[in-house]
């Protein structure tokens, strides 16, 4: 049985890409729930969830499998992350699909290819085996699940993920950060560097594109406390999530789970169904990055446009100031970090560093 809500050519190619789902709990008159996002969907039989690519085929809970709607090579400072093994190579892969429906989406051509048929994307299928293959060829250091939402495709991420650490690699998430206890113990013993989008600080703003703040939040809280790298992101868009007030408030949110944990506030452009908001100015960047460092953050970026934000772009020592990475853009400058410590004063700079 497929799932009745979506007939799309693609959608049925996806229904045959699938395997019996470990996030779910049994529920009465054959209902299942899905735990594999903060949404919890309960599914009939013959349903999907919000996703649409985790359904009930009446005897158990199908999830994505065997399969890439994208793989490519990437720095690791594009996904991003500052604090884990500067200038390495991720080897990116994702999925369809989203349990977001963010309208200014930046990946819609694959998040949004269940809910959009302008979408287009194909599939590839690939064995787990052949995505790290790739990457030991291409000398990656971290293999990333990205381009869609990965919660939803969190079964096959830990098949990947399970080859990946058998041959050395690190793995990364790049997520909405609407997660559950439940994906997160699947996740913890496979995992090691997790990117948290946190998109705004108002549920108002949340609820437009299809989340709830309070679930992020907690996620924030439990992906630091299990002890997995946390770097989050904060795409400014202006008129939307850019005021002073919200800026300070995601800040001291930040600050007030760990000091350390690096907040990067990136540049906004017009895409998919936001036309009129228009990119985010420089000086935006800068005077979030300043309310960071005001609110007690010790690691805080400006991205997205390189050589404009000043020295914001670089990884300093907090303890004696000292550039130890310097960047422009994606590319790393130089590197001045010793067995995980600053090389000037010796000051522990946390992250995970070769």
């Amino acid at each position: 049985m497929k799932p009745n809500a979506s007939t799309s050519p693609l959608a049925s190619a996806l229904a045959r890409y699938t395997a019996p789902g470990t996030l779910v709990q049994a529920m009465d008159n054959g209902w299942l729930r899905c735990v594999a996002c903060g949404h919890r969907c309960k599914i009939a039989p013959g349903k999907e969830g919000i996703c649409k690519v985790r359904f009930h085929d009446g005897t158990s809970l199908r999830v994505p499998w065997g399969y890439v709607a994208g793989l490519q090579a990437d720095p690791i400072e594009k996904k991003p992350f500052f604090h884990a093994y500067p200038g390495s190579i991720a080897l990116s892969f994702g999925m369809l699909g989203c349990d977001y429906h963010c309208p200014y989406c930046q990946n819609w051509f694959t998040s949004q290819s269940l809910r959009d048929p302008s979408a287009g994307t194909e599939m590839d299928l690939i064995s787990p085996e052949e995505i790290v293959r790739t990457a030991l060829r291409i000398g990656a250091r971290v293999v990333t699940s990205t381009y869609n939402e990965p919660l939803i495709t969190s079964e096959w991420a830990v098949e990947v993920f399970t080859e990946a650490r058998r041959h050395g690699l690190a793995t990364s998430y790049v997520s909405n950060g609407n997660a559950t206890p439940e994906v997160l113990d699947l996740l913890q013993p496979h995992l090691d560097l997790y990117k948290i989008d946190l998109k705004g600080f108002t549920q108002k703003e949340y609820a437009r594109l299809g989340g709830t703040l309070s679930a992020v939040l907690d996620t924030i809280r439990d992906v630091h406390r299990r002890g997995l790298w946390v770097e989050i992101v904060t795409l400014l868009v202006p008129g939307a999530n850019d005021s002073d007030a919200e800026v300070h408030a995601i800040a001291e949110f930040i600050a007030s789970v760990s000091v350390d944990i690096p907040w990067h506030v990136t540049a906004y452009h017009d895409d998919y169904r936001v036309k009129t908001a228009g990119s985010t100015r420089p000086a935006t960047l800068v005077r979030a990055a300043e309310a960071g460092v005001k609110a007690g953050l010790r690691y805080v970026y400006a991205g997205n446009i390189p050589g404009r934000v000043g020295t914001w772009e670089d990884t300093r020592c907090h303890s004696c100031q000292t550039t130890l990475v310097q960047r422009s853009g994606f590319a790393v400058r130089s590197v001045k970090i010793q067995s995980g410590a600053c090389s000037s004063c010796g000051t522990a700079i946390p992250g995970r560093w070769d």
